[in-house]
């Protein structure tokens, strides 16, 4: 039997960027413990999104990309977050591929 990942769903090499809706973190960290190179939990409790050089990104609908390396962590963080609060879309359109919104 073989196990098969979950196809991304953008066109290869498309650019992603991802976001958290503060308003619905529970701060579960879920999303930290996935992909700690792109979220992170602040003193307030909730996680953010962190930039290419590591700099948490506190600003209200803060977005960062989407290393390709890491597209599965943060699309499992999406998954799994029980806030329902990661949102991960692409850069060309904006349109939510992973995530509470997504098509």
């Amino acid at each position: 039997m073989t196990v098969q990942h979950e196809a991304p769903k953008q066109g290869a090499g498309e650019a992603l960027e991802v976001w958290i809706d503060q308003d619905l973190c529970t701060g579960d960290g879920i999303c930290a413990q996935y992909a700690p190179e792109v979220f992170e939990l602040d003193i307030d409790g909730l996680a953010y999104v962190k930039s290419a050089d590591d700099e948490l990104l506190q600003d209200t609908g803060a977005t960062t990309p989407v290393p390709l390396p890491l597209l599965q962590d943060v699309v499992d963080s999406a998954k799994e977050c029980p806030g329902d609060c990661i949102h991960v879309r692409r850069v060309s359109d904006r349109v939510e591929v992973y995530g509470p919104d997504a098509e």
